[in-house]
C-alpha cells in the first residue's frame, strides 16, 4: 500500500481510505444495507491486512453506530497509533441546539460525543460534513482551531460545498491566524465531475487534498447497467445523484474493463486516482472482493485512448450532495 501526504500538510495517508458509512445498526434506522459488528470484522480485518490505514466515519453514520462499530474495531483488529482515522459533524444527532450545525456548541459537544462512541481521545482528521449558513464562519473555523489546540484533533477538513464557501471559510483562517483545513471530501467520480469546473482548481491553488466519497457512483460504475443491489433497491440518496441518461458513461466502463480483463470497480477507481488533486478514495466495502479491487487499481494505468472512451460520454450535471 502506497502512503502519500495529505494535500501539502505533513499528515500521512494510505492511497485508498476505508469509508465507514457501511457499518451500523440497522435498528436505529440509516441504513437498511448497513454491517453490524460480526459482518463487518471480515472488512475491518482485510483492511489492516491491506495497509488501509486511512478510516473515515461520521457521527450520523448509523446515527452514531458507525463509530462505535469503528471504536471496537480500532482495538480489536489494530492499534490506533496505526491508523489514521476521521469523522464529521454538521448533521442532526438530536432536536436542540447542540444536535447540529456548525455552531461552537455543537462543534465541541459532537466531538465529544464522537470521541466516546470512538474510544479514542483524538481524531487525525476532524471534517465538517456540510457548509452551515446559518453560523458565521468566523464562529466555525474558530472553534475548529480551539479542537486542535485542545489535542482533540488534529487535523482539519471540508466536505461538499461550493467553491467559494470553501474559499470563504479558509480566508477566515488566514486572516485570524486560525487552523486550515488541509481536505475537501467531494462527490467525484465518471457520472458526477463538476468538482472540475472550480473546486478542483482551488484546491489544487490551497495545497488541500481531495479524498473523495462515492468514487464508483454508490456501485454504479462497478456493475452493469440495470444490474440490482439491495443497496440500489433501499437507497434513495443513490437514485436521486444518478441518472438514465449516465448509462454510456457505465457502459464505456465496462468495454474498457472487458478489454483489459478486470472487474470494471478497478477501472473506474483507477480514473479517479489519476487526478494529481485526489490523494484517497473513500470505498465504502460490504463484499469481499471490494477491498481487494480498490487495492488493485492503484496498478492500473489508463492509456489516453482509455480515458476519451471513459470521458467522452459526460454531460454537465447539477452538483448533487449538498
Amino acid at each position: 500500500m502506497e502512503h502519500v501526504r495529505l494535500g501539502t500538510s505533513g499528515l500521512r495517508v494510505s492511497r485508498i481510505a476505508l469509508g465507514c458509512m457501511s457499518f451500523g445498526d440497522t435498528s436505529r434506522g440509516f441504513n437498511e444495507w448497513s454491517l453490524g459488528d460480526e459482518a463487518a470484522a471480515p472488512i475491518f480485518q482485510q483492511a489492516v491486512e491491506l495497509g488501509i490505514t486511512f478510516w473515515d466515519t461520521a457521527n450520523i453514520y448509523g446515527l452514531g453506530s458507525s463509530e462505535e462499530i469503528v471504536g471496537r474495531a480500532l482495538k480489536k483488529y489494530t492499534r490506533r497509533d496505526d491508523i489514521v482515522l476521521a469523522t464529521k459533524v454538521f448533521f442532526t444527532m438530536y432536536d436542540g441546539p447542540g444536535g447540529s450545525g456548525l455552531s461552537r456548541r455543537a462543534i465541541m459537544e459532537q466531538l465529544d460525543a464522537s470521541l466516546a462512541r470512538l474510544g479514542t481521545d483524538y481524531v487525525d482528521l476532524y471534517q465538517i460534513h456540510r457548509f452551515d449558513p446559518h453560523t458565521p464562519v468566523e464562529e466555525t473555523m474558530e472553534a475548529l482551531h480551539d479542537v486542535v489546540k485542545s489535542g482533540k484533533a488534529r487535523y482539519l477538513g471540508a466536505s461538499s460545498m461550493w467553491a467559494w464557501q470553501f474559499a470563504k471559510m479558509q480566508h477566515a483562517a488566514d486572516l485570524n491566524g486560525w487552523t486550515r483545513f488541509v481536505s475537501m471530501q467531494d462527490q467525484y467520480n465518471l457520472m458526477q465531475r463538476e468538482e472540475e469546473r472550480e473546486m478542483f482548481g482551488l484546491l489544487a491553488d490551497q495545497g488541500v487534498g481531495s479524498i473523495p466519497w462515492s468514487p464508483l457512483a454508490k456501485g454504479r460504475l462497478a456493475r452493469p447497467w440495470g444490474e440490482r443491489t439491495q443497496r440500489f433497491d433501499t437507497d434513495p440518496v443513490g437514485r436521486r445523484f444518478f441518472l438514465d441518461s449516465d448509462r454510456p458513461i457505465v457502459e464505456a466502463v465496462q468495454r474498457v474493463a472487458e478489454a483489459r480483463g478486470i472487474p470494471m470497480a478497478q477501472v473506474a477507481l483507477a480514473w479517479v486516482l489519476k487526478s494529481p488533486v485526489v490523494t484517497a478514495p473513500i470505498v465504502g466495502a460490504t463484499k469481499p472482493h471490494h477491498l481487494p479491487d480498490a487495492v488493485a487499481a492503484l496498478d492500473v494505468q489508463l492509456t489516453e485512448d482509455e480515458d476519451r472512451i471513459l470521458e467522452e460520454p459526460y454531460t454537465p450535471h447539477l452538483p448533487t450532495g449538498f
